[in-house]
């Protein structure tokens, strides 16, 4: 048998591979480590993130921004804290700035900075990085003796250009959102065959195409707050409030995007999934009721739209005021009790007529993959295969939007890294 050509394969050169590569050679030197990656040009995904100035992470991190197997995600956060990863951005030249809304941007407002910090870093440790080499199958081969002492298992890596050799293997290969980018989901593929289960797999913090017959067209552009409500089967799964923003699509803003997930694995599983927006968050219907009446009762002859935009951007007051088939132009005191009632529905219960997700290419992050129950959260190793480690995307935890999937890629990526450094693969026969 051939002797390991490396000590280390990284499978997928995206952050949670460029950072568990860094790690790994800042634990052991001496390791010779590749990544590879599909792509032609490493780190696309980066690149292109945060709008072009990849938001790093957010300034808290908690369990409660992610969806997965809840104290396994608290485990790997809890490794990692946000104050260690800012510490880390530092020492390779990146600082970072925090916005009003907590997330953390590196000072430059350039993706750039961060994606060429961490080749940098990589080259400098001495880290091979092979571009456009897209692995198509990684085996197994078990451990054999040699002059009476035992041999370590090892893994041969197929790819574009050949095999690789390797002793220990990290599968960072994304999911499979933005695909131009090279996260095409042929990871989980890898990961079947190697004995791991992966979950459904859907778009998430995706943008929500609606039917053409809706008003959103003429919001286009619009932004406001708005709470969301996602009930499946009728029953109600996620409820959040958040900057909803409206286009010549359908709709889309932070709590558009982190509500998506729950309505594309409903969709994707076969069930009724329903999507109600509330554009006076934290009244109820009968609140609306009793605001509208006094209103009502108090500037009789105010206009049916000037009374909405005392609460709603003028353009949306009166999409939802026609909507709901009253005359915006109309003295509040004489709108009759049926359009009342229809539009404080559509004020308080607004149904998104949602025809579908706008799809992989435009999401940015996958929900659903490889379940963390199938790794020890303590190094990120597979509890099916020794040896092989499993890191960012490519796993079933996705975080909100604001920086938390990429804290979630780095985390793994320092776990896998400093472990699969100093952890020889256990022998199995």
């Amino acid at each position: 048998m051939a002797v390991a050509s490396i000590d280390l394969c990284i499978v997928g050169a995206g952050a949670a591979g460029l950072a568990a590569g860094i790690f790994a050679a800042e634990q052991n030197p001496h390791l010779r480590i590749e990544l590879l990656d599909g792509a032609k040009t490493i780190g696309a995904k980066i690149l292109v993130s945060g709008g072009g100035r990849c938001n790093v992470t957010h300034d808290v991190v908690t369990p409660d921004d992610f969806f997965g197997t809840r104290h396994l995600v608290r485990n790997v956060l809890a490794a990692f804290p946000v104050e260690e990863t800012v510490r880390w951005f530092a020492s390779l030249g990146v600082d970072l700035k925090c916005e009003e809304t907590g997330k953390l941007f590196p000072v430059t407002d350039k993706a750039r900075t961060v994606l060429e910090a961490l080749l940098a870093r990589s080259r400098a440790l001495g880290i091979v990085l092979r571009s456009g080499h897209r692995v198509t199958d990684i085996v197994r081969l078990d451990g054999t003796e040699v002059a009476g002492k035992p041999e370590p298992a090892r893994f041969v890596i197929r790819h574009r250009e050949g095999e690789t050799v390797a002793r220990r293997v990290i599968l960072a290969t994304g999911g499979r959102s933005l695909p131009r980018t090279g996260s095409d989901g042929s990871g989980y593929g890898l990961a079947r065959r190697l004995g791991h289960q992966v979950t459904p797999t859907v778009p998430g913090l995706v943008a929500l195409v609606l039917d053409d017959r809706c008003f959103h067209k003429g919001l286009s552009g619009l932004s406001q707050e708005v709470e969301i409500q996602t009930l499946v089967q009728g029953r109600p799964v996620d409820r959040r409030i958040g900057s909803l923003l409206w286009t010549h699509f359908g709709i889309s803003g932070p709590v558009v995007m982190d509500a998506s997930r729950f309505w594309c694995l409903a969709r994707e599983q076969g069930e009724a999934v329903e999507l109600y927006g509330n554009f006076l968050p934290g009244r109820t219907t009968e609140q609306a009721r009793e605001w509208f009446l006094a209103q009502a009762a108090q500037y009789p002859r105010r206009s049916l739209l000037k009374l909405l935009m005392e609460v709603l951007p003028e353009r949306c007051a009166e999409a939802l005021c026609r909507h709901a088939e009253g005359a915006p132009q109309q003295a509040c005191a004489q709108v009759s009790r049926n359009i009342r009632d229809r539009l404080l529905s559509a004020l308080t219960r607004f149904r998104f007529p949602v025809l579908r997700d706008r799809g992989w290419n435009f999401a940015e992050v996958t929900a659903g993959g490889i379940p963390l129950e199938e790794v020890n959260f303590r190094t990120m190793e597979s509890k099916v295969v020794p040896g092989l480690y499993l890191v960012g995307e490519v796993l079933d935890c996705d975080g909100r939007i604001g920086g938390f999937n990429f804290q979630w890629a780095w985390a793994t990526g320092r776990l896998a890294g400093r472990a699969a450094a100093v952890n020889p693969s256990p022998h199995y026969s």
